[in-house]
């Protein structure tokens, strides 16, 4: 991967994770405002909101410590040695469609289970979709590269 691609995927999933960091602490410490969003959100589904609210903290630390994860693994992707051999392009492309297919799901709850959505939460998700689409793209044309023959 160049050296730009590989500063773009580090500091995009930095920024990522460190976006995330603040609601998975919401959510699992349940501060009041998110413990009153999950009330709104869970009444439609007809789910305990305190389950809801948990798992979806839970869900949203999970994929900051993959961005995380893949921020430290793109960095030192040579000099990182596993007990097994990791393959770092399924890795990225593992930890950026978590998140984006988890930001989906966010903006799908946002516009379908609030009676109003938060367009500051929408921004948030959107752009996190948009920088894993572009991480994605970075590294399936560096994948895309390596596979093709050179002449």
């Amino acid at each position: 991967m160049s050296r730009i691609g590989k500063t773009v995927v580090f500091i995009t999933s930095i920024l990522m994770g460190l976006v995330l960091v603040r609601f998975a602490i919401s959510k699992l410490a349940g501060w009041e405002i998110s413990v009153n969003a999950f009330i709104e959100m869970a009444q439609p589904l007809g789910i305990d909101p305190t389950f809801f609210r948990v798992s979806t903290g839970f869900l949203i630390s999970a994929v900051l410590l993959a961005y995380f994860s893949n921020a430290i693994y793109t960095l030192f992707q040579h000099k990182v040695f596993f007990i097994r051999k990791l393959n770092y392009y399924r890795f990225s492309l593992f930890a950026n469609s978590f998140g984006l297919l988890t930001m989906v799901g966010a903006l799908l709850a946002e516009f379908f289970l609030r009676v109003q959505p938060k367009w500051p939460l929408v921004y948030i998700a959107v752009g996190i979709i948009v920088f894993s689409m572009i991480n994605i793209l970075i590294i399936i044309r560096k994948e895309n590269q390596q596979v093709l023959p050179t002449h």
